[in-house]
């Protein structure tokens, strides 16, 4: 043994080829050619007697050598077994060349397939996902290994290697001949469809959306309409609740509190159940409906909603009726008034705020971009435009000011702030909701002055707001002579998209005349440089479709674009192709899906396209933005990828006329 060994090291050193090895029963042939190549060196070394040797030599190395390897057999079959000999090879069908970087042409083992329950909840089973940098634009590359079935091509991602996430990020121009692979792929998709999964029956649930605005009656003395009335109160899609730690009932969206007191009593149970474990209870499910709550303190916040958002969507609302509460009564008087009276009914505090509530509540429920996103929507105006009017505000600017606002239809035009201070997001959408969508300021006339906590601010003390509106349908050649006059004639039952807002916001309580001042200074300004006429037309113009954006025939339908350094997004307007209120609230609810997913902590993507029967989306997320694109079902990806590259380079052009870029600083 020891000789063999010695032989067999002198092989190997002079190169000879080992003999083939085998694991798990499968050998690898680590050469192709049809029969074993002889080394020349061993070939020399196993010489005939005749050649140069002698009769005893050849006696001592037949003795001390091992013979020479067999021929190869030339036509070897890796398919039959009985060829084989002593070797078994596993009977496997041929398969394509596999390239040799990664791509996207995934096994159907590779591909998850995400399920709505799965999408939504922060249970969901955590995967180990790989990133790349994202690139400028998405493109189809040219695949850098051949292969048998003409496949000359890889689909790139922006975020091209997604191991085992629950959405595989698949973005680019499709093959025009599909693979078997992609095929069964895209059926498996087709039948998870996640934009079918909230509302089935259109008609059902159009029918049941228009009437979710709709007050519920109050229970009668006799009590005989109250399963009427609860039948009525379950028909809706979406409830909010405020209670106490008490179990007292603060507010509701839908039901007085007879109806509703047995339902607060069975979540107070369940939260003090929980409390008394020493745990949070932050959500269930049960039938159809999601119930998260909210604990702030001494109140609890619950939302229950069977439209099909995310945990997180829903606290966020939640948060945001919150801050409305603490906008009237603000955190220490509020906390103040449990410590001496845990028991408080705190709906006498917070009476005539009802109204902001309902409208909040409404917001969300009807979907709001501003809520999803967490950002403001701007005016667009040409920078220079915008310049002047910022110079404007600077001008006219009293020394009790704090915040200065200039709004049309709903949308930001110029904000004046002092250095190194900003207003938080929740806080414009409190100020917008009161203003725009209560209508309780509005009723007052075309001035207010009223006393506001702006919790993202400062959420221990008062500031003082001073509101005028401007109807921007009226002719901008009016007089400073005629300002007293308007101030009066504001309409309270104007559109909002017709009306301009002058907000300036004072930490003194006393500068309501000052600031009456500085409005009229301002709106003699504006119309001196002709800036009132540019937001009047603007303000009549409203949104650019889609395609005034991205030209005739594009399979876009609607997009949002959110500018994660400045907090603000803009969208084109949802005419043509979503006229109905019904059709806006999937639209969404679309949106919804997209931005949970994407946001969802265990799976870190970066591109997500989704592919449905009745429409086709992208979500795009880099360190700079969040595009969602909508586009018709018979989209190609290669059309769809252009049309978000195209919103991309509009941006990019316009990004100085759509978004605010500092404004009017002091």
């Amino acid at each position: 043994m020891a000789d063999d060994a010695d032989v067999l090291k002198t092989d190997a050193s002079n190169g000879a080829r080992p003999p083939p090895s085998s694991e798990n029963g499968d050998t690898k042939l680590r050469n192709n050619s049809p029969s074993i190549q002889v080394n020349d060196t061993m070939a020399a070394e196993h010489k005939s007697p005749g050649e140069g040797a002698t009769d005893d030599d050849h006696q001592d190395e037949s003795l001390n050598s091992t013979p020479p390897l067999p021929p190869r057999p030339s036509n070897l079959n890796l398919l039959d077994e009985r060829n084989t000999g002593s070797v078994r090879l596993s009977r496997r069908s041929s398969r394509p060349q596999l390239q040799a970087r990664p791509t996207t042409a995934l096994s159907l083992a590779d591909v998850h397939t995400v399920h709505h329950q799965e999408a939504t909840s922060s249970r969901s089973t955590s995967h180990t996902v790989s990133r790349r940098p994202s690139h400028a634009q998405m493109s189809r590359v040219p695949s850098r290994a051949p292969s048998e079935f003409g496949d000359t091509s890889s689909i790139k991602s922006y975020a091209p290697s997604v191991m085992g996430g629950p959405v595989e990020s698949l973005m680019g121009e499709v093959l025009a001949e599909s693979t078997p692979a992609w095929r069964a792929l895209s059926a498996q998709l087709e039948v998870d469809n996640p934009f079918e999964r909230h509302f089935a029956d259109d008609e059902f649930f159009s029918a049941k959306f228009y009437h979710e605005f709709d007050p519920i009656e109050t229970l009668n003395s006799e009590g005989t309409n109250e399963d009427l009335l609860l039948s009525d109160w379950k028909a809706k899609l979406k409830h909010f609740l405020i209670l106490s730690s008490s179990g007292k009932p603060i507010w509701s969206r839908h039901g007085d509190d007879n109806l509703i007191s047995s339902y607060v009593g069975i979540i107070q149970t369940l939260v003090s159940f929980y409390q008394g474990a020493k745990e949070e209870l932050r959500g269930f499910t049960a039938g159809e409906a999601r119930f998260v709550i909210l604990s702030k303190g001494h109140l609890h916040l619950v939302a229950i909603s069977k439209m099909g958002e995310s945990d997180g969507q829903l606290r966020t609302q939640l948060d945001s009726l919150y801050m409305q509460i603490l906008s009237t009564l603000t955190l220490p008087s509020m906390e103040r008034m449990f410590i001496n009276r845990p028991s408080i009914d705190l709906r006498r505090p917070l009476q005539g705020t009802e109204v902001l509530l309902d409208a909040l509540a409404d917001g969300f429920t009807r979907g709001s971009p501003s809520t999803l996103l967490s950002a403001l929507e701007c005016l667009k105006l040409r920078k220079s435009h915008r310049q002047i009017i910022n110079n404007s505000l600077l001008k006219v600017r009293s020394p009790s000011l704090l915040y200065g606002l200039v709004v049309a239809g709903g949308r930001l035009v110029s904000v004046m702030r002092p250095k190194k201070h900003s207003l938080h997001p929740g806080d414009l959408q409190l100020i917008f909701n009161m203003l725009f969508e209560a209508g309780s300021v509005k009723a007052g006339g075309g001035e207010n002055w009223i006393p506001l906590c702006l919790p993202g601010f400062n959420n221990t003390g008062f500031l003082y707001m001073y509101v005028s509106f401007i109807n921007a349908t009226e002719s901008s050649s009016s007089t400073n002579a005629n300002a007293s006059h308007e101030r009066q004639q504001a309409s309270p039952t104007s559109r909002p998209e017709d009306e301009i807002a002058l907000i300036f916001i004072s930490a003194n309580k006393e500068a309501f005349y000052e600031l009456r001042t500085m409005r009229d200074e301002l709106i003699e300004a504006l119309k001196s440089n002709k800036s009132m006429g540019l937001i009047q037309a603007a303000v009549k113009k409203g949104h650019h479709t889609v395609s005034e954006i991205l030209g005739p025939g594009t399979s876009i339908r609607h997009f949002l674009y959110k500018s994660r350094g400045n907090v603000q997004f803009t969208m084109p307007s949802y005419l043509p192709h979503f006229n109905g209120l019904v059709a806006r609230r999937k639209l969404m609810s679309l949106y919804a899906t997209l931005h949970a997913n994407m946001h969802t902590k265990t799976a870190h993507l970066k591109v997500q396209h989704v592919v449905s029967h009745d429409a086709v989306a992208i979500a795009w997320e880099t360190p700079l933005f969040e595009l969602y694109c909508v586009a018709g079902p018979n989209a190609t990806r290669q059309q769809l990828a252009q049309g978000a590259n195209r919103v991309i380079q509009w941006i990019r052009r316009e990004e100085e006329r759509v978004f605010i870029m500092g404004g009017a600083v002091f």
